[in-house]
């Protein structure tokens, strides 16, 4: 459910804007549109759950509370009021959203947590705290903006090669592969004295006896991961034994040393350890290598077509901002969006 949830997180921030009929506190209008205390005040509660290591709202104290709002409400006005004004925009334009779209979009979003059932997608959506018609009008709304986003700022984008190549060498760490070793393990735990808690010499030496045995027959030309299924005492047994690929920066330094003389298909020595003894087989060793360019450039475009279209986007907002006609009715509010505005990252 971990997709399905982000997506409906992701879409909870749209719904803004509400009839003029309902009678309670307005706290701003947009082009006349207006944003109440209380749809804002559900948008508030989404995003201090969304805050890391945040506890739930209505178990906060006042201060604690006071100083989560002060953290999230500058973003989520400022988020507010440019998607109001994304979708007015996308009633200018005539974009709607027909029924097939939106059951493309809902079939997907099964297929991705795995829904099977329309009873298992209610049972989601119940879940969630949501009815389908809520659900559709949040797609809806994401559906809308995306279309407003493609043809007026992705459409016009461009890469260069040249952009991509200048790319490539500024950012050499971004292709580079690290170093890593893949290995299978057997490892047989020695016998644990009830006493002391902890193996006597005498049960170590038995471990180290039955993984010589084990190394023996693997020499021999048993296969490796069939015995590490059958006699291993570690976890990995379940996969053979396989364990990796893992960074050489995380490796024991004799064990690098060590893999470091073997080849691929090659075993280990018995190696003694506090608890038993194992042995391990070397499955691949990579060295740090480089994506050539022409490999690289489809990652590449894909990086500058969304710092382009994320600078694009803001200057797009920023016109609609200016041509808005935005009126406060709430100066805490007023200053909590100035505030978001000036924490917009600059491209």
């Amino acid at each position: 459910m971990k997709k399905f949830a982000i997506v409906v997180v992701l879409c909870a921030g749209l719904g803004a804007a509400v009839s003029a009929e309902i009678l309670e506190q307005v706290l701003v209008k947009v082009n006349g549109e207006i944003v109440t205390k209380t749809e804002f005040e559900r948008i508030q509660i989404s995003a201090l759950r969304e805050l890391p290591n945040q506890s739930d709202p209505s178990r906060m104290t006042d201060v604690e509370l006071s100083k989560a709002l002060s953290q999230v409400t500058p973003q989520a006005i400022v988020t507010v009021i440019d998607e109001m004004l994304l979708l007015q925009r996308a009633t200018e334009l005539g974009y709607s959203v027909s029924d097939a779209q939106f059951n493309q979009v809902l079939a997907s979003i099964k297929k991705d947590n795995k829904l099977e059932s329309d009873e298992q997608f209610e049972a989601a959506l119940k879940g969630e705290g949501i009815t389908i018609a809520q659900l559709r009008q949040m797609l809806t709304k994401r559906m809308l903006i995306g279309q407003v986003q493609q043809r007026e700022i992705g459409g016009r984008i461009e890469v260069t090669e040249p952009e991509e190549r200048a790319y490539y060498d500024a950012h050499p760490g971004e292709f580079a592969t690290t170093p890593s070793v893949t290995l299978r393990e057997i490892l047989i735990n020695a016998e644990v004295d009830p006493v002391k808690k902890a193996p006597s010499v005498g049960a170590l030496d038995d471990a180290k006896e039955k993984v010589e045995a084990i190394r023996a027959r693997v020499i021999k030309g048993e296969s490796f991961d069939k015995l590490a299924a059958e006699l291993s005492d570690s976890p990995s047994k379940a996969n053979g034994g396989l364990i990796g690929p893992i960074s050489r920066d995380e490796m024991n330094e004799e064990l690098l040393k060590m893999l470091s003389k073997m080849k691929a298909g090659d075993v280990t020595p018995v190696i003694n350890t506090a608890t038993g003894a194992q042995i391990f087989k070397l499955e691949q060793s990579i060295d740090s290598t480089t994506l050539p360019f022409e490999a690289a450039r489809g990652q590449i475009a894909d990086r500058i077509g969304q710092e382009k279209i994320s600078a694009e986007l803001k200057k797009y907002i920023q016109r609609l901002r200016a041509q808005a006609i935005i009126e406060w009715k709430n100066e805490d509010l007023r200053k909590a969006w100035e505030i978001g505005i000036a924490a917009e990252p600059t491209y």
